[in-house]
């Protein structure tokens, strides 16, 4: 484990100074969690490219390390290594200044960041547990999801899979986003075992989220209370499933025994309880978008200081001086044209490059950070800048994109069509929104339309958040995935962009007067207390959702020790098959994994059934699919008929 938190630990290090190019005025704190994501996808897509020459080894993980590691040479230029001594002084002072004689707002944010960091420990540390009994999860939402990456991070650290078959259905391409559990196999090639792997990467990316967020919120509104509540609300986010916990209180002995026992409050299968909390439906158990989400929350910030000329907040510039310094030729900050537009074309640059990671991190998120690009180029008509954006994002995301695509066993019909409403049921899609989403929506207009002096929401801000609203238009019409769940990794971007006006829209009630605080108060409870709820039974509850029992871990070890790394088994077509903890190539899991992929399993299931029925075609079966291994235990016994006298 100590390989690994080394290894994040160097490309952190790496991100950080990479963001001396491109944001000059960013506080260091705001670099590290920009540098930390930036970093670990880097660290990913560049050993994904050395695994497939060399493998996952050792010598792949050291050339990646030193490849990852060129940023160091940054500090080789004076004005740039001058910059970063000034920002770890500016450090040095304020934590100084804090032990000594803290200010209120100082105390706030590291409490703010403490119990966050505490919290994240909490959620991701039940992501996977790993005791006598087995293997299991502490979040219901998980239960499948956690089997399926154990199986992406197993084929590529104990299976060999270059070029990566899909580990659920062997001799498809992988088409699945997977530079998350890319980088956790990494980790488990540089000695950490699976929990591990994923934890670190978790908390990292999780914690780099939120300070992310608060960055984005700060510079746009320029607002410190409003920047505090932006990411409570994207990682809070819920409707008025809080109201299940009065009608579940009875029932299990009291509203402490509901929090406890009460798996979630904002997704409830069978129901139309569908608008899923950020952390337990999506950050946990849809890894690549805790990558995704943070890499576009940083081209959203870029874009915003690239084409909006204004300044930092002066909370943010504590380190003005360093602006100067990473002129060439150095000189004053004058505020020109020529200065800025030179500024804006680096910021563009760099959002380009970071959107071009997006592609085998997150699809869903590179395509929304393409099309809100698209958008909000037709609307600014800044072309130079969307340009050089488009461009530099298109020369890294196009070969990764062509990769992924060709070749492939997908359906890409069953991925669109028509669907009104996303995922209502019968249920009328007003009320369906109203009530998945409490007052969400309600206060987006509120903020938009409301003025004192002046509107809330000003032009500039307005103009940055309408192509966002396309993100929850289209998802509620056009069904973009075979699953129309699935949607939502398209409609939680709207709800990241409406964020920061519900929360200016608070922060300004909050300043109005003790009735006006309130509601304020009031309002913000409303909106985050679904979410809080199911983020707290999951910090606080002991509930375990075993996934592989004690035996079936040890059939794995079994496994591992008797296959070779490239065998092909078949097994029963379930989402916990040990075979999963492996590596090895199944020949077909769970249908509804593959179903969520676009790939059709029809046959391929049918003749599983068959094979372990041990009809007339058994053996040509095995021969067609060149089958290396049976497995014929509890689950195949559970789900299908087995022919013993057959194996």
């Amino acid at each position: 484990m100590n390989a690994s938190l080394a290894l994040v630990l160097l490309v952190t290090i790496s991100g950080t100074l990479t963001t001396y190019l491109y944001d000059e005025d960013a506080p260091f704190a705001a670099r590290l969690c920009a540098g930390a994501c930036l970093g670990i996808a880097a660290f990913g897509l560049v050993g994904f490219v050395a695994a497939s020459f060399f493998g996952l080894t050792a010598p792949a993980l050291w050339l990646t390390a030193i490849i990852c590691a060129l940023p160091l040479a940054i500090l080789t230029q004076p004005s740039y290594a001058n910059a970063v001594r000034d920002d770890l002084s500016e450090v040095s002072k304020a934590t100084r200044r804090f032990t000594s004689k803290p200010e209120g707002t100082t105390i706030g944010y590291v409490c703010f960041y403490l119990v966050a960091a505490i919290v994240l420990w909490q959620v991701f540390s039940k992501a996977m547990i790993e005791d006598a009994t087995g293997i299991s999860t502490g979040l219901l939402n998980n239960f499948g999801d956690l089997p399926f990456h154990l199986s992406v991070i197993t084929g590529f650290a104990y299976g060999h899979n270059f070029p990566p078959e899909d580990p659920t259905y062997a001799g498809v391409r992988f088409t699945y986003p997977f530079l998350s559990d890319f980088v956790s196999a990494m980790f488990v090639t540089a000695g950490a075992n699976l929990r591990q792997s994923m934890f670190i990467e978790n908390f990292v990316l999780g914690l780099s989220f939120i300070g992310l967020l608060h960055r984005w919120a700060l510079v746009m509104l320029r607002d410190r209370l409003a920047a505090i509540i932006t990411p409570l609300l994207v990682l809070l986010n819920g409707g008025f499933g809080w109201v299940l916990l009065f009608t579940k209180a009875d029932n299990e002995n009291g509203m402490l025994g509901a929090i406890r026992n009460v798996p979630s409050f904002t997704v409830i299968p069978e129901t139309t309880w569908r608008w899923g909390n950020a952390i337990s439906a999506l950050l946990i158990p849809q890894r690549g978008f805790l990558m995704g989400l943070p890499l576009a929350v940083i081209v959203f910030t870029q874009w915003w200081l690239a084409t909006n000329k204004t300044e930092e907040p002066p909370q943010l510039a504590t380190a003005k001086k360093n602006r100067q310094k990473l002129k060439k030729p150095r000189r004053e900050i004058d505020g020109s044209e020529s200065t800025w537009s030179q500024s804006s074309i680096r910021r563009m640059a760099a959002a380009g490059l970071v959107a071009g990671l997006l592609p085998l991190a997150h699809a869903h998120s590179f395509v929304v950070v393409m099309a809100m690009g698209g958008c909000l180029a037709l609307i600014q008509r800044r072309w130079r800048e969307w340009f050089t954006f488009i461009f530099v994002g298109s020369v890294v995301a196009i070969p990764q994109l062509w990769w992924s695509t060709s070749h492939t066993a997908v359906h890409a019909g069953s991925f669109f069509a028509w669907e009104i409403g996303w995922d209502r049921g019968n249920e009328n899609p007003v009320w369906f929104w109203f009530k998945n989403t409490g007052l969400f929506i309600p206060l987006i207009l509120v903020a938009i339309l409301a003025r004192g002096k002046d509107y809330i929401i000003n032009k500039h801000l307005l103009v940055f958040y309408l192509p966002f609203t396309l993100c929850f238009v289209v998802p509620n019409f056009l069904k973009m995935a075979p699953w129309i769940w699935d949607n939502i990794k398209v409609l939680f971007y709207w709800w990241v962009a409406s964020a920061p006006l519900v929360a200016l829209l608070l922060s300004r009630l909050w300043k109005d007067g003790p009735i006006r605080r309130s509601m304020a108060v009031a309002l913000f409870i409303c909106l985050t207390l679904a979410g809080g709820l199911d983020v707290a039974a999951i910090a606080l509850r002991s509930v375990k959702y075993e996934v592989f029992d004690s035996a079936g871990v040890r059939f794995a070890e079994l496994v591992k020790s008797t296959t070779p790394p490239r065998a092909l088994i078949v097994h029963a077509p379930v989402h916990n098959e040990p075979v999963f903890l492996t590596g090895r190539k199944s020949l077909m899991g769970y249908p509804g994994h593959i179903w969520t992929h676009g790939l059709d399993f029809v046959k391929r299931e049918s003749d599983i059934k068959r094979l372990y029925a041990g009809s007339a075609d058994a053996e040509q079966i095995l021969n067609y699919y060149s089958v290396d291994y049976a497995v014929v235990g509890p689950l195949e016994r559970l789900v299908m008929p087995v022919n013993d006298q057959f194996f």
